[in-house]
């Protein structure tokens, strides 16, 4: 579905265009969570504590976000569509519909895993105009979807959001969500949807201007910083202080990351580099239908069935199981270990 009504400039001026994009923002949400997953995942047990804390607590926030945008989408009619081969992106590759102007790889933790994680997380700019196709930053992406939304819903007879019973029962509420790190938001209205769209963006690049993200705000919950000041955080091996901002950089305390404290991974490993290797390829296998189970479950919990979507903590703890199995397995006649391959798989 990624780019079928996407018009070139970028802008959303149909519902078609804007149900689109939000299957886009789906898509887009779900294709970062493999690549923080691998780097997590290689990490070897016991070490690198403040990287395992930051990027799991991410990993949490992306499948939130993923969420919200299936609320957005159910919100305006739509259908979100997320248990078929199309949706699983390819590594290596793009954010969906992005200037495709970096690659996003499957690879273990490391110093250039970390630079591709900042430039998803980037903060947008005020020089880039909205655009929700050929977009640099994620903000980006979203700031067209806003303004998308708005446009078709003042120019539609009655607005775009349903007032359809069995439709607006299909929003995941607090009730049916098992994450932390932030709040899920039903989505009924604009206003709804605005604060949908204001915490993706909050959480990932920071709120005006500063480091932190859009929950203390919000929800009046703790200060935290954005992904982008997080990555960053490993990055230059520092903390940042509550008085810093994106320009100073941090300035707090020293950290340790230990680089070579993880498993070397096979980057970017598919299914068929591994059909010599029976054995290895259907644990490779498993774990892609471990995977897909979990996909199937979020389909159907955002698409009428909301009280599924807490069964699939169970599915995420045997995928991380499965893959650390996985980096502990040597690729034969390589130096690399073997590791999942986030591929459809039923």
């Amino acid at each position: 579905m990624a780019g079928k009504h996407t018009r070139d400039d970028g802008t959303i001026r149909t519902l078609a265009e804007l149900k689109s994009a939000l299957q886009n923002a789906i898509e887009l949400e779900h294709s970062t969570i493999p690549t923080y997953l691998c780097a997590l995942y290689s990490i070897q047990d016991g070490t690198n504590q403040k990287a395992v804390e930051t990027i799991r607590s991410i990993v949490v926030e992306e499948m939130l976000h993923m969420i919200l945008a299936c609320n957005i989408l159910n919100a305006i009619g739509g259908e979100p569509a997320i248990n078929k081969p199309g949706f699983v992106p390819t590594y290596p590759g793009h954010l969906p519909d992005s200037d495709n102007s970096f690659v996003i790889n499957l690879a273990k933790f490391s110093r250039e895993s970390v630079d591709v994680f900042l430039k998803i997380e980037k903060p947008a700019t005020t020089s880039e105009p909205p655009k929700a196709k050929g977009y640099q930053t994620i903000g980006q992406f979203y700031q067209a979807v806003r303004i998308g939304l708005e446009y078709v819903n003042d120019n539609t007879p009655g607005g775009i959001f349903t007032k359809d019973k069995k439709q607006r029962a299909k929003q995941i509420t607090a009730e049916h969500y098992y994450g932390s790190g932030g709040q899920i938001i039903p989505v009924y209205t604009i206003d709804d949807a605005r604060e949908a769209i204001a915490e993706i963006v909050g959480q990932g690049e920071g709120i005006d201007d500063t480091i932190e993200d859009s929950d203390q705000q919000m929800f009046g919950q703790g200060i935290e910083y954005a992904h982008y000041f997080r990555f960053n955080e490993l990055h230059e091996e520092r903390l940042y202080k509550d008085t810093d901002t994106p320009k100073s950089g941090p300035t707090g305390d020293r950290i340790v990351v230990e680089w070579d404290a993880v498993y070397n991974m096979k980057p970017n490993p598919k299914m068929d580099d591994f059909k010599a290797y029976p054995e290895l390829l259907e644990k490779v296998r498993d774990f892609n239908r471990t995977y897909t189970l979990l996909l199937d479950n979020i389909h159907n919990a955002c698409n009428g069935q909301p009280d599924l979507l807490m069964k699939g903590v169970a599915m995420m703890y045997q995928l991380k199981y499965k893959a650390i199995a996985l980096m502990n397995i040597p690729v034969p006649g390589t130096r690399y270990m073997a590791g999942p391959s986030f591929e459809f798989e039923k």
